[in-house]
């Protein structure tokens, strides 16, 4: 199976206050993402799952939009910890974004363990005087939480793992201990609504030196053989000047898109969504 993911992030937010959403006022937003991409996946097999992340405010308008039968799977960015429960807690989650309620909202899949969230969890933790390995095992095991509300629901997930810079020397320890703990008690059967995602967080950003095919496949082959083989996607940018590369790293199984434009008017927009997939899947010109 292939997948192609898209991480939204918060590009919904109006360039006028500082955001690069240029495609449509942000109310129809979501509809404007799935408008514009859900008719060209319809030119690729049936083993190519392609799944959005959308912001939690989208997801409706995203669900109105697809037409019936339409391949696109919606997903939120991340759930809570912990989940609605019959007969316990049935709603106090102030901030929080429990599992069924994002199912509810039409969420089949989330994205857990992005580098932007481990952050800001990593972030927290710091503040209250928690750091280093300590701090990591941490949200490694909150991760995992999330994970098995995620699952639990019925949701798929894609997990992501990487290294920083000053973790590449050890980079086989964190990136273990990452899939160890972050997949702890995840049943044979729920296995199958798991996909890894593997973020090369030294090498995302601007004026950073992009991981290489070598790099990559190295990864991709030690977490193939930790998670017994589990589907792996590059999460560091599936974009149109590595899309071709990616394709031909066996062990890798498709990629997360964010940007499609990184200069100018930089931003998301569908037609060069549409392209990076053609080169990465081998399809027609659009």
């Amino acid at each position: 199976m292939k997948h192609i993911f898209l991480n939204l992030k918060r590009f919904d937010v109006p360039a006028e206050e500082g955001g690069v959403n240029r495609l449509a006022p942000i109310a129809g937003w979501g509809r404007a993402v799935v408008e514009g991409i859900q008719d060209g996946i319809e030119a690729y097999g049936r083993d190519t799952e392609f799944a959005v992340f959308f912001p939690e405010a989208h997801i409706l308008t995203a669900a109105e939009a697809r037409k019936p039968g339409s391949r696109l799977i919606l997903g939120c960015q991340s759930v809570y910890r912990e989940d609605v429960l019959p007969g316990g807690n049935f709603g106090a989650f102030t901030s929080n974004r429990p599992a069924a309620a994002a199912l509810a909202l039409g969420a089949d899949y989330t994205i857990i363990g992005h580098c932007e969230e481990r952050n800001d969890k990593m972030g927290l933790l710091a503040g209250g005087g928690l750091t280093g390995d300590a701090a990591k095992e941490t949200v490694n095991r909150v991760l995992n939480q999330e994970i098995l509300c995620a699952l639990k629901r019925g949701m798929k997930v894609l997990y992501c793992i990487g290294e920083k810079s000053e973790e590449q020397e050890r980079w086989e320890e964190v990136l273990g201990q990452q899939l160890e703990l972050g997949l702890s008690g995840i049943s044979s059967s729920d296995r199958a609504g798991v996909t890894i995602a593997y973020e090369p967080i030294w090498s995302i950003g601007p004026g950073k030196i992009p991981a290489d095919a070598a790099y990559i496949q190295k990864i991709a082959r030690f977490v193939k053989e930790k998670t017994k083989g589990l589907d792996l996607v590059y999460g560091g940018g599936l974009k149109t000047d590595n899309a071709r590369m990616l394709a031909a790293i066996p062990e890798i199984d498709g990629g997360l898109i964010a940007l499609t434009r990184f200069s100018g008017e930089i931003g998301f927009y569908p037609r060069e969504y549409l392209e990076i997939v053609r080169l990465y899947l081998g399809g027609e010109d659009q």
